[in-house]
Formats: structure tokens, sequence, C-alpha cells
């Protein structure tokens, strides 16, 4: 019999001899499959230098700066690089105190901050997400849906009770000034203090449901409001407790799932409990919205003024933007900052 006529019936014994294997030994072949990774892939970073303090620092608890970040692995690349801008402009960078929330306290987190920052000050602590899963309400961007958001709204309850105030930073945020000069603001009797921006159009933050409603609008009266961004913050941890302001913050959250009365996550609950009730910094420690808007995320350029502090708020991230190649004119000003290692490179050393 011709080789050629054989084709027919070795075709027919491969389909049942599939069939077979597929069938019989499906457990069998599963075992040998590479299992597939069951968390976050956690990046890989180059150690960062080691900063001291100078000869005019003092170590005394008073002196203490206490710096509060969200910690999201999502995020860790961004809060790598403001870890660095802080300390490389600090004049007394022993001196800083880091506080990192984060919704799940991983080993392998710690470990990579402390290998990359081998004298950093810092303590991690965990939030309780189910405290707010139920109080979330949908808004128009799933990233400002996270947990993680309103942890600052839990401050108090969760740093140690001898910090008594601290500074409040986003992950997406690149310091180029000291950090002294934003802890020594005068608060005088406000709980917290910001940069405001009373040029923006505050009805903007609030749906037609909020404005239309009597009671509701009444919210404002006897004060002027104005936004402020609630990712950079200097607060008075002390007064937040004793005013009960977490309870009010909320209230406002309760109010906002019967009546939708906002759609930016976090912000607009805290803007209603203290705009027009806060100290005012310096625009230069808030050079905010280098992320776009919520939406689209389109390069924005530089606010006119002096600069502290730039912050990539809204959609768009420097590390991202630059990853894919197409970044803002802004994201070059937050490379110097990257201690990011890609995989090859991590292989090659």
């Amino acid at each position: 019999m011709a080789f050629s006529s054989l084709l027919p019936l070795f075709g027919l014994l491969s389909l049942i001899l599939l069939h077979r294997t597929n069938t019989t030994s499906a457990i069998r072949l599963h075992s040998i499959q590479k299992p597939k990774p069951t968390s976050t892939i956690i990046p890989s970073f180059r150690e960062a230098p080691a900063f001291r303090n100078g000869n005019t620092c003092t170590s005394y608890d008073e002196d203490i700066i206490h710096i509060v970040m969200p910690l999201d692995t999502n995020y860790i690349r961004g809060t790598m690089a403001a870890i660095l801008s802080i300390l490389q402009h600090s004049t007394c960078p022993e001196n800083v105190s880091f506080h990192f929330l984060t919704v799940h306290l991983e080993p392998e987190i710690f470990s990579l901050i402390k290998s990359t920052f081998p004298y950093l000050r810092f303590k991690m602590y965990q939030f309780d997400q189910n405290r707010v899963r139920e109080k979330i309400s949908k808004s128009i961007r799933q990233a400002l849906d996270q947990p993680l958001n309103y942890a600052r709204i839990y401050m108090p309850d969760i740093l140690p009770k001898d910090v008594k105030r601290v500074i409040y930073l986003d992950s997406d945020i690149i310091v180029v000034d000291d950090i002294a000069k934003l802890w020594k603001v005068d608060l005088g009797n406000n709980v917290l203090a910001a940069p405001e921006y009373c040029h923006a159009n505050f009805t903007n933050y609030f749906t037609e449901a909020f404005w239309s409603d009597v009671n509701l609008a009444k919210t404002f009266e006897g004060r002027r409001p104005c936004y402020f961004n609630t990712g950079v913050m200097v607060v008075d941890i002390d007064q937040w407790r004793r005013g009960g302001f977490t309870q009010k913050v909320e209230e406002w959250m309760a109010v906002q799932k019967q009546k939708r009365i906002y759609q930016l996550g976090s912000l607009p609950p805290v803007l209603l409990v203290f705009a027009g009730k806060i100290r005012a910094v310096d625009h230069r420690w808030n050079q905010h919205g280098l992320g776009g808007d919520n939406l689209e995320g389109k390069c924005r350029g530089l606010h006119p003024g002096p600069i502290s502090l730039l912050h990539w708020s809204g959609k768009g991230k420097p590390w991202l933007r630059l990853d894919s190649r197409k970044p803002c004119t802004v994201d070059y000003l937050w490379a110097p900052y990257d201690l990011y290692r890609s995989s090859r490179v991590a292989i090659e050393e």
C-alpha cells in the first residue's frame, strides 16, 4: 500500500488519540501548565541615595515632619518618585517621617520601600475598606471610586494619637522645594490648609439636584466657598478628631447615596464640610491638573507663577504616558525622579 494512501488513516487515528487524551488525561495535562500569578507583579526600583540632615537640623520630636500618603501597587511608581523628590529637596530629610495608608499590608511592599530607601523613616497602616464600601457612590471615573481614595477622611482614626499634624499628599506629585516650608504654614484655628482656587466655578462641583434643593443650597451660606484640591493638605489631626469631621463627611456621603449631588468621588463631600473654612496656601504648593481632565486626560501646560509642587491630578499619569511613548511635555519634569527599573534592565544587571 502506498504511503499517500495511508494519510487519511493517520488523520483519523490522530483525531481518536486527541479525543482520548482530552477526556482521560485532562488533569495530568493541566498539572504541567505554568500557574497563573495570584497577585499583582511587584515592580523593581533602583536604590535611592542616602539623604542626610544638614548641620542646622535638630532631631527633636517636635521637628519631625509627618507626611501621609496612600499606598497602592498600581501607583507605587508614582509613590517612589514622590518620596525621592521630597527627600532630595529637604534641608532635613532625616526629619521626614512617612505614614502610608494601604488596603493590604503586603510584606513585599514593605520590603520594596525598605530596599529602595534603606534610611527612610516610615510606617504602614491598613485601611479597612469595609468602612466605606457601602458609602461610596459611583463617580465619573472608576479610579475615583476606589476605597483607598477615601482613606484620607479616616486619618485621625488610623494614625497614632501622638501624630497631631500631617501633610497629606497624593501619589502623583513631585515636590521641588523644601517640604518644611509647607509644614510651617500657620493654620490658626483652621483644621486644614491648602491652596484655594476661588476663580474656579464652584457650582460645577455639584449637580443640579444639589443647587435646586433649597435646604442643600443653604449649606454654604455665611462662607465664601472656593475649590481646593484634597491631594495636598496640611491637616490638624487633633482638631479633626475633636470636631468629629469624619462623621460630617460621611453624612454628606449618605446624602449622595440618596440624591446624587456630586460626581467626583471623595472630593465633593470634603468641600461640603470645609470649603470656605480653610487657611489658604500659596498656589505654588499645588500645580494641579497636570494629568488632564478625569475623562480623557489630555495634555495641559503649567500655570503661570513659581512652583514648589507638581501634581498630575486627572486621568493621565506621567509614568504611563512615558511608557506608552506618548508623553506630555510636563511629564519630562517627573521623569528625573523615576526610580523604576524595567525587567529588561534588571535581568541585564
